[in-house]
């Protein structure tokens, strides 16, 4: 019989954690700091505080399809040999890319950890 990759109940519940914490904190991201215009504001003005770094950080890599791209790239990897820690972090990454504005290549990484559930596990030593 051929084994396919399926997370226990455990691993399951690692990685529902960090599906909705990173996705929680990329909606916090969007619509406290990114979408409000006083923070925009405040920030552009020059304030320097913890939010206003992430803000401009979180910026940059949306402009530059940085979360998308490595929810991809990740995702292909776990598809040609899955592991639980690039699921985890392909997940991560492409609930960030799909709230914060890299939709398409993070939906395309979100298909492909889809269709990495019917792959083969990996072999054990």
């Amino acid at each position: 019989m051929l084994r396919l990759f399926f997370p226990s109940a455990r691993a399951t519940n690692w990685l529902l954690i960090v599906g909705f914490l990173a996705t929680g904190y990329a909606l916090y991201l969007r619509y406290f700091a990114i979408e409000q215009p006083s923070v925009a504001l405040a920030c552009e003005a020059g304030l320097r505080t913890w939010l206003c770094t992430t803000r401009g950080i979180a910026t940059w890599l949306f402009r530059h399809d940085v979360f998308g791209s490595v929810a991809l790239g990740v995702a292909l990897l776990n598809l040609i040999r899955p592991s639980l820690v690039l699921v985890a972090i392909a997940l991560a990454v492409g609930g960030f890319g799909i709230v914060l504005y890299n939709v398409d290549l993070s939906a395309l990484a979100a298909a492909l950890l889809l269709l990495s559930l019917a792959r083969p596990a990996p072999e054990r030593a």
